[in-house]
């Protein structure tokens, strides 16, 4: 079978793992970059060669356009460019999650970040708020603000940047990243970058004690986003999951069992649905 990988980055943990697992099994496995070259997104795939399956890990607009390109000549594409495309506008991953019943928060959005000093109210949650770029990428915005003097100082160095307004929501202080391949979750536990309480001394949540609604809640999502390889950032609210961030075919570094699952989602049929959805935290569960 043959296996290529769409990415800028080959030497990613996870993607050498991954593809050892397959070579190992007699499976042949490319790697393309999209953003390489000048040309057509699609100039270095020839119709009449095209692989078994493709690993979308990149996001850019050229290898968006280069997955559409290969669904329209019936490839298979991981994940498919639509959802990973939905996944980097966050006002729409607002909308769907909405719609879909997802805990979020509220959240606004603004053209230009200098809106936000020229007329419009800001949100009845007032301050702290959270200020995200629209379009997730790397080196994008996501900032707390507290006040008036936060938010014209961040105005100043992203003026005409287009943002995301979202209540800030007050937690535990820890990050839950839920990461999933095909069903399978793997979990890990981070600081969340703001809104941790005082006593910072606290030790970090047992990945052994997180509740299964909160898995069930992160399977929900890629579900609603039609996701197979993806990650849900969630943050303790009183007890309850808040879904923060959602993200297409993230790194999941560190994690066991990540590579070898993600090698079998490659070699998996299409329709074949996924596994009996397992929890790891480094090990899996059987």
């Amino acid at each position: 079978m043959r296996v290529c990988v769409l990415t800028d980055k080959p030497d990613h943990p996870l993607l050498v793992a991954a593809a050892a697992a397959l070579t190992g099994a007699r499976h042949r496995v490319t790697f393309l970059n999209p953003d390489a070259g000048t040309g057509s997104p699609s100039q270095p795939v020839a119709p009449d060669d095209l692989a078994d399956v493709y690993l979308l890990k990149a996001h850019t607009r050229r290898a968006l356009a280069l997955a559409r390109f290969l669904e329209g000549l019936g490839a298979r594409v991981v994940n498919s460019a639509a959802a990973t495309e939905l996944c980097q506008d966050r006002i729409r991953i607002a909308a769907v999650a909405e719609d879909a019943g997802l805990p979020m928060p509220r959240t606004w959005t603004l053209d230009a970040l200098s809106e936000a000093l020229h007329g419009p109210e800001l949100p009845e949650s007032g301050y702290p708020l959270m200020v995200k770029s629209r379009h997730s990428r790397r080196a994008d915005l996501v900032a707390r603000v507290d006040g008036p003097a936060g938010l014209r100082a961040l105005a100043a160095e992203w003026s005409d940047e287009p943002v995301v307004l979202q209540e800030f929501i007050a937690n535990s202080g820890w990050d839950h990243k839920l990461w999933v391949i095909a069903g399978e979750v793997f979990a890990g536990v981070r600081p969340a970058a703001v809104g941790a309480p005082p006593d910072g001394a606290r030790s970090a949540p047992l990945i052994r004690d997180l509740p299964r609604s909160w898995t069930r809640l992160a399977l929900r999502t890629g579900d609603v986003f039609g996701l197979d390889v993806y990650g849900v950032d969630l943050l303790d609210r009183e007890g309850a999951p808040v879904v923060v961030d959602i993200n297409a075919f993230p790194g999941i570094r560190g994690q066991e069992g990540a590579p070898e699952a993600l090698a079998a989602l490659a070699l998996r049929r299409p329709g074949k649905g996924p596994g009996r959805p397992v929890v790891s935290s480094g090990s899996r569960r059987r």
